[in-house]
């Protein structure tokens, strides 16, 4: 078999005293952190876009990816030798999963036929490199945005025919997405907003973006697909604002037309600080309810008002999202998703070697932080003093929706006043994180 990355060998766990860049310092899968190993609390996965189909260009300039599988056609025999490239990588690099969106995977053709052809013959060669590496899909998705067919979005287009053609496209999306048994699959919605509303009928597209995802949800069911369904929020970038904008706003539409039993959320930090939010704020959002499926791994640099998509390097970021995780009981079908590409003078293929270890050490020491936070107990110790007031009886009474208006007058009326507040410790507990890390 042809070798795509001769130099690099299989990336082993050296320890952080290693200066071997092409060796783990803190990923060491095999190692037990509470009652799970760390590749079973991580589940890593490696996306297809970034890494595999991504040229690295940038609107002011032509793309700088130095691929020597890559031949620049549009051909089939040309995806096959990039799937091929890219089980090398998953394989030496150690990650379980990859995710993926059709186009990524196979050239679009002139005809919807001729599309669904092509991804057929390249699933082919998926479906054997998983054979053969024991590599697994954590989640499929369709391209509902780059063709100019969707410019006006793709379940919210104005355009009947665009939105037939995206349920088309989604249909056989699920199909491939089943056939390599994989774990879950996500919606990203693009275009599904708006760029002005001067021409826009939100109400009429909310309704079609409703529909579009129930009849997702049928065919889920048509076909016996046991995977999670994730809805990806993204607050602008290219719309100037999207339907799926944070979390909060995806699990109002969920609940608005009843689907939120059928889908969980992919969070991503780069898209909450884009929505102006902490990615921990969005985890617990979604975790509080009960609709955290899957997060994506990356970070943006602040000075840059877009989506970066850089890799994740700041530890008080990972072990914010690792503490989240372990609280929640951890992953079930999702994972850590590495939505991140390297910088567009990072050209060489064994940059993304280094981009990759850097992203992983990250959030293996974020998964030891977390656990040893929890374990030291404090942090959560305060968290429960600082709520105990409402475990009296009427507080109990208030939280199961037993008690009225009157009766907290009847209670408060005899105190006079409401009893002194209690420091938040904001500084105190910084510094507890701080001893962490």
């Amino acid at each position: 078999m042809t070798a795509y990355f001769p130099e690099v060998p299989k990336i082993q766990y050296g320890g952080p005293k290693s200066r071997n860049p092409l060796e783990f310092k803190h990923y060491n899968p095999d190692e037990t952190v509470g009652e799970k190993t760390m590749k079973e609390h991580l589940r890593f996965s490696v996306v297809y876009w970034h890494t595999f189909s991504n040229p690295l260009s940038d609107p002011f300039g032509a793309g700088t990816a130095q691929r020597p599988w890559d031949d620049g056609s549009n051909s089939v025999a040309n995806a096959q030798r990039k799937a091929k490239a890219a089980f090398e990588f998953f394989e030496k690099i150690g990650a379980p999963f990859y995710a993926f969106h059709d186009r990524d995977v196979a050239p679009e053709g002139r005809t919807l036929k001729e599309s669904h052809a092509n991804l057929d013959e390249v699933v082919k060669v998926l479906k054997d490199e998983q054979a053969r590496t024991g590599v697994n899909l954590l989640w499929g998705t369709a391209n509902l945005f780059s063709n100019p067919r969707y410019m006006h979005g793709a379940a919210t287009s104005p355009n009947f025919d665009v939105f037939a053609f995206a349920a088309a496209q989604v249909k056989k999306a699920m199909e491939v997405t089943l056939d390599l048994g994989g774990a879950g699959y996500t919606f990203w919605g693009g275009r599904e907003g708006y760029s002005t509303l001067l021409n826009t009928d939100m109400k009429r597209e909310l309704d079609h973006l409703g529909r579009f995802l129930h009849m997702a949800v049928d065919y889920k069911k048509q076909i016996g697909f046991n995977g999670a369904f994730y809805i990806e929020p993204k607050p602008k970038e290219p719309t100037k604002h999207q339907y799926d904008s944070d979390a909060a706003a995806c699990l109002n539409f969920l609940r608005t037309y009843d689907l939120l039993p059928h889908f969980k959320l992919n969070l991503e930090t780069n898209h909450a600080t884009l929505a102006g939010h902490e990615m921990m704020h969005e985890m617990e959002a979604a975790i509080g309810s009960g609709a955290l499926g899957s997060i994506d791994a990356n970070t943006g640099d602040p000075l840059l008002g877009w989506d970066t998509d850089q890799f994740p390097t700041n530890i008080y970021l990972t072990a914010q999202c690792m503490l989240c995780i372990l609280q929640m009981g951890g992953f079930s079908t999702g994972g850590v998703n590495f939505d991140a590409k390297v910088r567009r003078e990072s050209f060489e293929p064994i940059d993304l070697f280094y981009a990759h270890i850097g992203g992983m050490d990250a959030f293996a020491r974020g998964l030891k932080i977390a656990q040893a936070i929890l374990d030291d107990g404090r942090w959560q110790d305060f968290i429960k003093n600082r709520y105990a007031s409402w475990d009296c009886a009427l507080g109990h009474r208030v939280e199961s929706r037993q008690a009225s208006f009157s009766d907290l007058e009847a209670y408060i009326l005899p105190k006079g006043d409401a009893a002194r507040n209690v420091s938040g410790r904001q500084e105190m507990l910084e510094n507890l994180f701080n001893d962490f890390i």
